[in-house]
Parts: structure tokens; C-alpha cells; sequence
């Protein structure tokens, strides 16, 4: 696309921009200061993250269209106004060059006509704020964007796509302002889990580079067990299950124009199962079929050379990530004897030290996630100093972060902070630990002289969509570039509106709603909206699984079934409730504005709500089906219940049945989900995914079967199978616990 540059006389605009821009007759200057910063704080417009700086103007009408003039010529700047220029023609707005139409300047702070503005406005980006910070002014039909660098270029630009909204006449308007703005911290990223099941598309990780940026995060951190593609090492990394080298080096050079930055990690040490069941490389696992690369083992660095030399050339960053956590296996096997003699803290830290040595050549700096070498304090010192500590943890700390830091500090090493969305072993994210933990961690690592921030997505059983995090993504966004801690309530008003263009509030709503379904289920002495209750078959007794095996209706679990449905009974209308009143709003929202944005990520909202929604209607029509079916069984005897035991029965198995409800709502459920993924994943995983839908829709098929069969043998003998044989567990008790059967 060909942006216009300097169709217009831009220095005589600049001339005529007076200092101060009188807002409401002249009201908001004359307030004192401290009701001005009230005032302006009042008018403050949804954004994401919200700048340090903020004074509201007048807005400037987008009717006539917009040019976007680029003075300097810069290339990353050229891209910045086509990338802008994009949104623009997204949100239905020209781009034209006509008198009429509103400009837009993307300046460098060092040209004239930015100089002569900044000094104007009183204006300036100083040191700290010229890596990436950037001003944006409104003024006369005119928005301004000044940065020292490309970055603080962009950023501007991204910030003004958020100013974008509708005016009181219903047309397009840029929200008037005077913005200046900088990050708190130097790398701001994502840490994705591309190890345990979804492996995305290339476009998919292209749109997600997009997304990044526009929230001004700047690292996306790939993590890779087995899953990269390693010409030295061909075999783990399965073809259709993996990242090519090619798709890789496609990805970093898509990244480059937004300003991110991709620091691969490569479990240097633990996490390596499916890298070590390869008889190639059995004698290298600490224990036979393990997870633990043996330190003492040559071959161990030799391979890790051999991954690091290829990442290095593939990803150009200034760092490289090595892993090394949860090496819980070190000791217990290849490394015992050392191990006993030495300590497990001082193998571990050598073996670091050696890894550090070896990929020394390749001159990039090694992250390392901070959990092992934290638990030897004494150690850390011997550490090269020119690593980088990735400190981790996952829940909110109400009396801080601090001793998962102070190790580090103290040793002088440099830090940076790894919090998660909680989005692991779940059916939607838990989105109260998970913004409380990111709000806390990056604050605590701010106060400690944290450079970053690796806000982390895990898919710990396979089953995760990226689709469902953007909410804990986009605040870790806001949480790294803003200083000191960041409100999760003005988060939550703001982020339906900036991410999805929805004006009615409902999506922030819906996602409270959700919020709301994980509490009570904590509530209720659960841990919250588990994708193990999910599959967890009700009626389970005695035996460990989610369906029977032999074909007869009966659970061989381990009782789990019972004790969960124990737990939920008491909360599962109102579980129900919350999270069919998120697909509500949902649905409403989109009613009132089909052009929203972002609709894959509405589409996993409306999926998150309804496996939650089922898993309540799972355990409460079991319950139905077991107490219709006990209840029938005694009556059989009875003169007066005997008239109505075939239309009883075909309510639990026949057309509309209850087994029936279940089996159908497993599979609805299974063709959403399937949909959803591959709008963002290659096939590679889902049917380990889809097989429990299978599993799951057969068990409940089978128990029909069981009934329409006793069904079919009242209507032929008059006799029915005992509860126990059609495998129904014994009735519960008050408390929600199995009773003896009385039958």
C-alpha cells in the first residue's frame, strides 16, 4: 500500500496548535490541578495498557476519512501508518487525501516540525521514555504521533487504534488527547506451551504476532519439549506434530516489522519424556523411560549443543531460553551416587554452569526458569552472572513474590518474572487467580528490578485453546508496560470494549459470569472448573476411568465420580445460571453489534460457557437418571406405579431421553470444540481430545441401551434389572455420600 507522505503542508498545521486545548468552554483549565487530573481521569477512554499520561481534548471527526502522512520516510515507520492504515479501513473509515479529512503524523522526536510541536506543548521524551515511548496529540482536525525510535513510532500508532470510537452522531471519531507514555518494562511477553497437544498454524501464530503488538508486547517465547524440528535430531520432532525450521524462520521475519521479538526455549535438562523414550538417546535419560537429560553423560551436552546451534541460527534473538525446571527425577538415577556426595543443588547448578560453557560460542544470553536453584540459596552466587533468572509461579501471593526473587537479586543476577492466566487443566480459565497472580508477580518484580515479564499459557493435559486466554494475556499486557500494579477492576471495564469493539459491557459481564462458575465450585470444596470433573463419569464406584470398559454400564473408576458429584449437587443450578448467563451475553452482544471484533475468541467464550454449563446438567441428569430409574425398580410392585414404568423408562432411554440428552450434548460439545481448534491448530492432537468425547458419548449410548433393554424386558416379563446392574451407584445419603442399597 502506498501511505501519502507529504501531501499537505504539515508545518504550517503545526504552527497553528496553541499551547493549551480549552476543553468545555474553558472549564477544565481553569480547575485546580488536582480536580483537572480527576476530571481528565474521568474522561479517560478504554484502553489497553492504559498510558502514564493522559489529558483529554476535543475529539477529531473520522467522517471524511483519514491520510496518514509519514514525513521521514522511514521504512518501520511506513509500516507502522500501513498497519494503522489497515485498522482504519477495518473499522469502515477511508483513507483519503482529501482537505476535509482528518491527517495523522507519524513523526521521529529528532525532525523539525516534532521538535518545534513537543517544544509548544511543553513536551518532551526523555531518557527513559526514548526506547519506546511515544506522545500523541490531537489538535485541529490533526493527531500528532512522536517517538524516538521505530518502537515508540508503532506503539503511538497502536495506541491510537485504540482511540478510535463512534461519536455522538454515530460517526467515527479519534478520542481528542494529549498522551505521553512508556513501558515499565523492557521485554514484555508470552510464554506458549507448544509441547503438550496444540500445535498452532503458521497463520494462526501470524495473527497472534498481530495481537501481541497492538498490546505493546514485545517477546513471544515458543516452548518446545519435542516439538521443534532439528535437522541434527530429526526424530522427536514428528512431522504434522511440529515446528519446521522453515515456518520458524517464516514467523521471525513476520515479527520483525511489529517489534517482536521470539526467544525460543528448548528444555535444556527436565521435561524431556518424548525426547528420551527414543532408544537413540535412552542412555542420556537420568532414569530409563524418564524425563531428566544425566549431567555426567557426554552425550547430554553434545545434543544440547547440537539444539541451541540450530535455534541460534534460526532465531536471531539476543537470548535463548534453556528451561531447566521441575528436574524433580536428578538423583535418582545416573546422577545418585553424585548426588549423595555432592547434593542435589550443586549437580544441578554445575550442569547449568556446563551448559552455559558449551553454548558460550553461540554469544546469546540463557534464560532459565528459577524454581530448582531458588531452594539453594547459598549456590546461586556460582551461577554466570550474565544469566537471566525466570522466576515462576502461578498463584496469587497475598504476602508477595518476593523469596521466589530475592535469591537472584541478592546474587545480582538479572531477573525477570514468569506469572500465568491459568488457563492449564481447565475448561476456561481461572481468571481471578490468574489476573490477581499476573497483577501481583509483575508488580513485585517491577519493585525488585525486574527487565521482564513471561506471562505464561500451559496445556498440561492437551486440551487448552489459545482462543480462551486473550483475557489473561491482554492484562499481563497492560501489567508489564504499566509502572507499579495495575487495576484489575478498570481492566475489566475497559477490556470489551478495546478488544472486541463492544460498546454494551457484556462481554466484561460474561467473563465476571465465568469468573463467578469457578469460585463456587471453589465454594463448593472443589478447586474450580476442571477439565477432570468435565470427564469424570458420575456414577464412577470403584475403579479408575471416566467410562466402563467391558461394555456392561458399570464405572470402573475410582469413586472420584461420586465424591465430585457430592460437591457439585449442592451449586450446580447456580453454576448452571452463571454460565448460561455468559453465553447470553455473548449472544447479546453480538446481536447488538455484529461487527465485533475478534469473533474466534467470542466463539471459545460461548465454548468455555457451555462446558461448564454441561458439566453441572452432566452430574444433575445422572442424578435424574439414577433416581428415575431406582424409583421405577420399586414400583414395580406397586398396583398403581406399574401403570406408568413404560412411560418412565422411556423418559430416561427413548426419544428425548435422559441418556439420550447426554450422549447429544457430548457431541455437540465434541464438534465445537474440533471447530475451534483447528481455527487455530494443525489436526495433530485432537483426536486424543476428541477420543474422550467418543468415550464419553458411548458410555452414555451404552447405559440407553442398558434401559431400553430393561424397558423391553418389563414389557415382555413384568421384571426388572436391579439398579446395581444396569450400574447405577448406591443412593445417596443426606450428606450427598453412597448408601447401602436397600434393594
Amino acid at each position: 500500500m502506498d501511505i501519502p507522505c507529504e501531501t499537505h503542508d504539515y508545518f504550517s498545521v503545526l504552527r497553528r496548535v496553541p499551547v493549551c486545548i480549552v476543553l468545555c468552554c474553558g472549564i477544565f483549565i481553569c480547575l485546580p490541578h488536582a480536580m483537572r487530573a480527576y476530571a481528565a481521569e474521568s474522561l479517560r477512554p478504554p484502553l489497553i495498557p492504559q498510558p502514564r499520561e493522559f489529558e483529554p481534548r476535543s475529539d477529531i471527526s473520522l467522517a471524511s476519512g483519514a491520510s496518514i502522512l509519514v514525513p521521514g520516510r522511514d521504512a518501520d515507520d511506513r509500516f507502522a501508518a500501513a498497519d494503522l492504515a489497515q485498522t482504519l479501513r477495518e473499522r469502515g473509515i477511508r483513507i483519503s487525501e482529501r482537505a476535509a479529512a482528518a491527517h495523522i503524523y507519524l513523526l521521529r522526536d529528532t525532525q523539525i516540525a516534532a521538535k518545534r510541536l513537543l517544544h509548544e506543548e511543553d513536551l518532551s521524551l526523555g531518557t527513559a521514555a526514548q526506547p519506546e515511548g511515544y506522545v500523541v496529540l490531537t489538535a485541529h482536525h490533526t493527531v500528532y504521533i512522536i517517538g524516538h525510535t521505530a518502537e515508540g513510532v508503532f506503539y503511538g500508532a497502536q495506541t491510537l487504534k485504540q482511540l478510535i470510537a463512534q461519536g455522538s452522531g454515530g460517526d467515527p471519531v479519534v478520542k481528542g488527547c494529549r498522551i505521553r507514555d512508556w513501558p515499565a518494562m523492557r521485554y514484555r511477553g508470552v510464554d506458549d506451551d507448544l509441547s503438550r497437544g496444540p500445535i498452532p498454524t503458521l497463520d494462526f501464530q501470524k495473527q497472534q504476532i498481530r495481537t501481541f503488538a497492538a498490546y505493546k508486547i514485545n517477546v513471544y517465547s515458543p516452548y518446545f519439549e519435542n516439538t521443534m524440528q532439528y535437522a541434527s535430531n530429526p526424530l522427536p520432532g514428528l512431522p504434522g506434530g511440529s515446528i519446521s525450521a522453515a515456518d520458524a524462520r517464516a514467523l521471525v521475519a513476520y515479527a520483525r516489522p511489529y517489534h517482536i521479538t521470539i526467544i525460543p526455549e528448548q528444555e535444556a535438562f527436565g521435561h524431556l519424556h518424548h525426547v528420551l523414550t527414543w532408544q537413540q538417546y535412552a542412555a542420556l535419560g537420568e532414569m530409563p523411560a524418564g524425563s531428566v537429560l544425566a549431567p555426567g553423560q557426554p552425550g547430554s551436552l553434545e545434543l544440547i549443543t547440537q539444539w541451541f546451534s540450530e535455534l541460534a541460527s534460526i532465531y536471531p534473538a539476543p537470548f535463548l531460553h534453556i528451561g531447566a525446571d521441575e528436574t524433580f527425577q536428578l538423583g535418582q538415577g545416573q546422577t545418585s551416587s553424585e548426588v549423595k556426595q555432592r547434593g542435589l543443588g550443586a549437580v544441578y547448578i554445575d550442569f547449568l554452569t556446563q551448559i552455559h560453557q558449551a553454548l558460550a560460542p553461540l554469544h546469546r544470553r540463557l534464560l532459565f526458569w528459577g524454581d530448582i536453584a531458588m531452594n539453594d540459596p547459598a549456590l546461586v552466587p556460582k551461577l554466570p552472572h550474565d544469566m537471566i533468572a525466570v522466576a515462576w509461579e502461578y498463584n496469587p501471593q497475598p504476602k508477595g513474590f518476593h523469596r521466589w526473587l530475592d535469591p537472584y537479586t541478592k546474587a545480582g543476577l538479572e531477573t525477570w518474572v514468569a506469572p500465568g492466566v491459568n488457563n492449564w487443566n481447565r475448561l476456561w480459565p481461572n481468571y481471578d487467580d490468574g489476573l490477581r497472580n499476573i497483577q501481583g508477580f509483575i508488580a513485585d518484580g517491577q519493585k525488585a528490578g525486574s527487565t521482564g515479564a513471561l506471562n505464561t499459557v500451559w496445556n498440561d493435559d492437551g486440551e487448552g485453546l489459545f482462543l480462551e486466554d486473550w483475557y489473561g494475556i491482554l492484562f499481563g499486557a497492560a501489567a508489564s508496560w504499566q509502572p507499579g500494579i495495575t487495576d484489575i477492576t478498570r481492566f475489566q471495564q475497559d477490556y470489551g470494549a478495546v478488544f472486541h469493539g463492544d460498546t454494551t459491557g457484556k462481554i466484561d459481564e460474561a467473563q465476571r459470569a465465568l469468573i463467578a462458575a469457578h469460585d463456587l465450585l471453589r465454594q463448593a470444596g472443589l478447586e474450580d472448573a476442571r477439565d477432570a470433573w468435565f470427564w469424570l463419569d458420575p456414577w464412577d464406584n470403584n475403579g479408575s476411568g471416566n467410562a466402563d470398559t467391558n461394555g456392561s454400564g458399570h464405572s470402573n473408576g475410582s469413586g472420584e465420580g461420586q465424591r465430585v458429584a457430592a460437591k457439585i449437587r449442592p451449586v450446580s443450578a447456580q453454576l448452571r445460571l452463571d454460565a448460561e448467563r455468559a453465553l447470553t451475553l455473548v449472544a447479546q452482544a453480538r446481536a447488538a453489534s455484529p461487527s465485533l471484533r475478534e469473533q474466534d475468541a467470542l466463539d471459545a467464550i460461548d465454548l468455555g460457557a457451555r462446558r461448564i454449563d454441561f458439566l453441572a446438567f452432566k452430574f444433575q441428569t445422572a442424578d435424574q437418571i439414577a433416581a428415575g430409574y431406582r424409583a421405577v425398580y420399586n414400583e414395580q410392585h406397586d398396583p398403581e406405579g406399574r401403570k406408568h414404568i413404560s412411560r418412565d423408562l422411556n423418559d430416561l432411554a427413548g426419544n428425548n431421553g435422559l441418556c439420550e440428552d447426554l450422549r447429544d450434548g457430548f457431541s455437540y460439545l465434541r464438534l465445537r470444540y474440533s471447530d475451534l481448534w483447528l481455527k487455530e491448530n494443525r489436526p495433530y492432537w485432537l483426536e486424543n481430545v476428541t477420543a474422550r468425547y467418543d468415550q464419553a458419548i458411548q458410555l452414555w449410548m451404552r447405559r440407553g441401551q442398558m434401559i431400553a433393554a430393561a424397558h423391553q424386558q418389563w414389557s415382555q416379563q413384568h421384571t426388572l434389572p436391579t439398579p446395581e446392574e444396569i450400574g447405577i451407584p448406591s443412593e445417596p445419603n443426606g450428606n450427598g455420600s453412597p448408601k447401602e442399597s436397600t434393594y
